[in-house]
């Protein structure tokens, strides 16, 4: 869950199903959760890296050593989401406003289209 707090977040990473080989790597059949968490590792970097990269960066790390390191890069992510979340959240005014605002958008498009099928069926006058 983005919302989960970081202590959550490293217990689930902690939790991980992983294997017993040493090393980590991309792209082996026999080591779908190496290919696994890397993909993760690599969806939350700041900057884009290439795969040659970050296995330069975490390739020779034992699973013990790396899913802290993933956890670490996860909540790091997460945290400008959650702290907009909040703030969002904690601004009653505003999701009220947006809230009116898509119940107007959906209604308007609503009463076109109930219009349009009234029309098609006969129980309604083109106007």
């Amino acid at each position: 869950n983005v919302l989960d707090p970081p202590e959550v977040i490293r217990d689930k990473i902690k939790k991980c199903k992983t294997d017993a080989f040493v090393g980590l790597e991309w792209d082996n059949p026999e080591r779908p959760e190496a290919t696994n968490l890397l993909t993760l590792y690599s969806a939350v970097q700041p900057e884009p890296k290439t795969k040659e990269e970050i296995l330069a960066e975490v390739g020779e790390m034992s699973w013990g050593e790396f899913k802290p390191v993933l956890a670490d890069a996860i909540v790091a992510h997460l945290e400008p989401i959650q702290t907009r979340y909040k703030e969002i959240r904690e601004d009653e005014e505003y999701l009220k406003g947006v809230l009116k605002e898509g119940s107007d958008s959906a209604n308007e498009i609503a009463s076109k289209t109930l219009n349009a099928a009234r029309v098609a069926m006969g129980f309604a006058s083109r106007d």
